[in-house]
């Protein structure tokens, strides 16, 4: 995973609880780097799971809620840092499509390394559309937080369900996203 995640899930983590809880998760796990994260490195996933689950408990929630609010915080920043990738949108489900074919491409360039979830879109109609996401990393929650993010920049309310289904190529987490009525 790309370091832009660590360093941001460290700042969401210290902009909600403090920097003590970010010194304190980073105590109470086992991280080959003690915890110093570049925004420009690469970094085990596992790392961002032990991270998310020792924040979970010191905070008292579901390590699921945890990924979902960094997800949105995530998004966030992506609109902050990267405002062409939104700008040149104008609907969330524009952005949605827009994701594996335009924007991981762009993230390819910089960072040739970067193993990227995939992100394939069908069934889009005026209501809804699915969203299947393909990953090595069980990350759907954060996914799921970054979807609603993008709903919230772009101002268009959705409900979000999340199935889980296999296929010949292995399994992957279908958001179906649905304007809200």
């Amino acid at each position: 995973m790309k370091g832009v995640v660590f360093t941001e899930f460290l700042e969401f983590v210290a902009a909600t609880h403090g920097d003590d809880m970010v010194d304190d998760i980073i105590d109470d796990c086992d991280l080959p780097n003690g915890g110093a994260y570049t925004s420009v490195g690469t970094y085990h996933h596992t790392e961002m799971q032990a991270l998310t689950s020792a924040f979970a408990r010191r905070a008292g929630t579901a390590t699921p809620d945890v990924l979902l609010g960094f997800g949105r915080h995530l998004c966030r920043r992506f609109a902050d840092s990267f405002p062409e990738f939104f700008q040149r949108r104008t609907s969330l489900f524009e952005f949605l499509e827009s994701v594996d074919n335009h924007i991981h491409v762009e993230v390819r360039k910089l960072y040739p390394d970067a193993d990227l979830p995939s992100f394939e879109t069908h069934d889009r109609s005026d209501r809804g559309m699915a969203l299947d996401y393909r990953s090595c990393r069980p990350l759907e929650s954060l996914a799921k937080g970054l979807i609603l993010g993008a709903s919230d920049y772009f101002g268009e309310p959705i409900a979000v369900r999340r199935t889980r289904h296999e296929s010949a190529t292995g399994g992957f987490v279908r958001f179906t996203i649905e304007r809200a009525a």
